[in-house]
């Protein structure tokens, strides 16, 4: 039996998803824990301790612990503020390591700060590692700029880290290509494995989802769900709401749906407060329901109940909302960034446009709207190639397939592409 070290120091699977720094990679360690001890490994979770109310070994679900690591005060600290705690994170680590009557094979480090942990652990105890990044210092400076509040040292730190892994996990091509290209990773020690969607948490809730969220059933409905960060660019999808209404005379209702709270709060959410003020700019604020936080149980439901998914982020490593949309039967919108390209067959499950155009993204849903059946053909192929290739337990597969290449590398099977696996069973 193999046990299996997973370390996200920022991303515990237990967060709520929709927060400031709780998103895909948080969604990526949990379903990626729980389908591995289905495929029958034993799996640790290592994570930053953020509250004194946290127990330091949480038994999860079956063969699945989270570990709370003490680094740092116990307290919420943003990402970016947590490279000075690396170092006791990584002490921590290697004390719990030696404690365990069953070692540890293999660590999965989950972003650079992780990787860096993984580094100390395995220089101490040995313990090779294999490394996902979720997202790369070199792009986010090049699209976010001054707004990157990573230090500069995270870029040498990431080139250190993709010649001494292992084994690297890509998310997409694009996020190959961009390792290879701008920090020199050997092609050969990269394995390209998508992110993915629970069949058993996203299906198309086909006839009261609107009711349940008090929408009427006439309304062409858009959703932006996620994250409430600059970077996922929810504001080029109020401009064209506003285009819509102003240039186009259609009338939409946007969706918006995370934040830090369950109320939508721009204190608590600054983001929030920034949207909320240019809806009321472009005379659309009335066309704009912000949700606030919501659980994974209830997401279906808003998938469900919208004509279109929009997602419009400058930069995006995967993109895991994309495809929980297409799960659901709605056809996606998105930016031609990252792993949307991979994700979104454009004119197929919906449509690509170009990052930062507000324009080019009404016309699409100018076109999607006046062509209903169209669109719901969109989501109907999107769904299908969403079980086809996007399920995490394919996707789970597929990291065993990595961690084992690392482990036994001379008996190691050969990884089929995830496009040849056919799991194409539906949810009713």
């Amino acid at each position: 039996m193999r046990k299996i070290a997973l370390i996200s120091e920022h991303a515990s699977p237990l967060a709520l998803i929709g927060s400031t720094d709780s998103g895909g990679q948080n969604v990526y360690v949990a379903q990626i824990a729980r389908q591995l001890a289905r495929l029958g490994y034993l799996v640790d979770i290592f994570t930053r301790r953020d509250s004194e109310f946290q127990e330091q070994v949480v038994d999860w679900v079956p063969g699945v612990r989270v570990i709370h690591v003490p680094a740092g005060p116990a307290h919420f600290v943003p990402k970016e503020a947590m490279l000075p705690f690396m170092e006791q994170f990584g002490r921590f680590v290697i004390r719990f390591a030696r404690r365990q009557k069953l070692p540890y094979d293999l660590m999965h480090a989950n972003f650079f700060m992780s990787g860096m942990v993984a580094r100390q652990v395995r220089k101490s105890l040995g313990i090779p590692f294999v490394m996902t990044f979720h997202a790369l210092g070199r792009v986010r400076r090049l699209n976010q700029k001054e707004a990157d509040a990573f230090p500069d040292i995270r870029f040498a730190i990431e080139e250190r880290l993709m010649q001494e892994a292992d084994r690297i996990i890509a998310e997409c091509p694009q996020d190959q290509a961009d390792m290879e290209q701008l920090y020199g990773a050997p092609t050969e020690r990269i394995d390209i494995v998508p992110c993915g969607f629970d069949p058993d948490e996203f299906w198309p809730v086909t006839l009261d989802a609107r009711q349940q969220l008090g929408l009427g059933q006439d309304e062409f409905i858009l959703l932006q769900l996620g994250r409430m960060v600059p970077r996922k660019g929810v504001d080029n999808v109020i401009r064209a709401l506003a285009i819509l209404k102003h240039q186009y005379q259609v009338r939409a209702r946007l969706l918006v749906v995370g934040g830090n709270a369950e109320q939508p709060d721009p204190i608590a959410t600054p983001e929030l407060g920034r949207l909320m003020a240019l809806a009321q700019t472009l005379d659309v604020e009335d066309a704009v329901t912000f949700t606030g936080q919501r659980r994974r149980e209830q997401l279906r439901y808003y998938y469900s109940a919208a004509n279109v998914f929009v997602t419009t982020p400058w930069y995006e490593p995967f993109g895991i909302t994309p495809v929980e949309a297409m799960a659901c039967g709605t056809p996606v919108v998105g930016t031609a960034v990252g792993g949307i390209k991979t994700t979104v067959v454009d004119g197929e499950t919906g449509c690509l446009v170009p990052p930062n155009d507000p324009e080019a993204l009404a016309e699409k849903l100018v076109w999607l709207q006046r062509h209903p059946h169209i669109a719901q053909r969109m989501g109907w192929a999107g769904m299908r190639r969403a079980y086809q290739h996007f399920t995490w337990r394919n996707v789970a597969t597929h990291i065993a397939a990595v961690y084992e290449s690392v482990l036994e590398p001379a008996t190691a099977y050969v990884m089929q592409p995830l496009a040849a696996s056919g799991e194409v069973s539906l949810r009713s």
